[in-house]
């Protein structure tokens, strides 16, 4: 089966984790640094703080926020999960707005349609690492956590994606641009006494731990302040090693994920029946996620894909229609994606063979024109 999702992994990331093991160091500790230096100087943020995952991520930028109990945050419905998740184990209540129907990504109209006397934030999620058109909807006047998950090497008007928003929030998961098996990150560049309070949330609230304490000079080192209470979301170094390692092959990645994608543009758009994505505008640029297309009769696609050996998939299901939301309000564009909207494989593990046979067995599909 060809995944639709996939990162790839080499002797760099096994040699990064087995030097992690000998050292016997696997929590937080030099390589978690070394990742965090090297995000900072990617995003061009003074500071950029690695966490467990891009879910925890997303809780910690909004708690740093401290947004008044029962306020609402307003987010796209076609998004994962976690974005709503975040927003209710805050404190507040998910608002959920609709998307563009060529980018999925939402926009200051969509959002604007949404707005009430309650709300105190807006997330925003660059969908399939597409840039969200931000200034518009930072002019509305509220504050922005933007859910960059899927645009770690995305741009928008020259500014790495997350950089320009209060919160900007990353993953490294199994499957992301650059994988690390489980992780997140986030800056404020806007904000960095933000991230020396999300410093301290990160380790249970605790000030300084006691080795920090112990080189630093301090008697009964093992005594330490606890400043806030909050969850643990460190992150580990064997993980970071392995960002290390993709960190490095980041660029090289990323042109795979490139060159598969003007392949798809290069052929799908001369399959009638599919509507294909749109790349970036001028001045921005795409991290390549993955491939959306619209398609009437998707669910016989998916099918008729699936029996051939390549797996897709839709991402997402609006959550507006999931029933723990209690949201009544129509979103039809999210609503006609769930119904058309279909994500083939698109990852730096694809061979040349897996792309050619993808593209022939969409062609062949007599479904996509009936």
């Amino acid at each position: 089966m060809i995944n639709v999702f996939g990162s790839r992994v080499g002797r760099k990331e096994i040699e990064e984790v087995s030097d992690s093991l000998s050292k016997q160091w696997m929590g937080m500790g030099a390589k978690t640094k070394e990742f965090e230096r090297r995000m900072a100087e990617k995003l061009d943020t003074p500071s950029f703080l690695l966490v467990d995952s891009g879910s925890n991520a997303l809780y910690l930028g909004l708690k740093l926020m401290n947004l008044p109990e029962g306020s609402e945050v307003i987010l796209p419905s076609l998004t994962w999960v976690s974005c709503a998740q975040a927003v209710l184990l805050a404190g507040c209540r998910p608002v959920f707005c609709d998307v563009d129907i060529n980018t999925q990504n939402c926009t200051a109209d969509t959002i604007k349609a949404v707005i009430s006397d309650k709300t105190a934030a807006i997330m925003v999620v660059d969908y399939a690492g597409l840039p969200v058109d931000l200034d518009p909807i930072l002019e509305l006047g509220y504050p922005v956590i933007e859910d960059a998950c899927h645009a770690v090497d995305s741009l928008y008007k020259g500014v790495p994606c997350g950089k320009s928003a209060d919160v900007g929030v990353y993953s490294f998961d199994a499957v992301k641009n650059l994988a690390i098996g489980e992780g997140g990150g986030l800056i404020s560049d806007r904000h960095q006494d933000w991230m020396e309070r999300a410093s301290v949330l990160r380790y249970c609230g605790i000030g300084k731990s006691g080795f920090e304490a112990s080189t630093h000079g301090k008697e009964r080192w093992w005594e330490y302040n606890i400043v806030e209470p909050f969850i643990k979301m460190c992150p580990s170094d064997v993980a970071a090693g392995i960002g290390l390692a993709q960190y490095d092959n980041l660029e090289e990645n990323q042109k795979r994920r490139k060159k598969i994608w003007d392949i798809y543009q290069e052929e799908l758009t001369k399959v009638a029946g599919i509507d294909t994505p749109v790349d970036a505008k001028e001045g921005d640029r795409h991290s390549y996620f993955t491939y959306f297309i619209r398609i009437k009769n998707r669910d016989k696609v998916a099918k008729y894909l699936f029996d051939k050996g390549i797996y897709s998939t839709l991402r997402y299901h609006p959550l507006h229609m999931n029933a723990l939301y209690k949201f009544n309000k129509s979103l039809p564009v999210c609503e006609e994606l769930n119904e058309t909207g279909l994500n083939i494989p698109l990852h730096p593990s694809l061979s040349d063979r897996d792309v050619d046979y993808i593209i022939e067995t969409i062609k062949s599909c007599e479904f996509i024109r009936a």
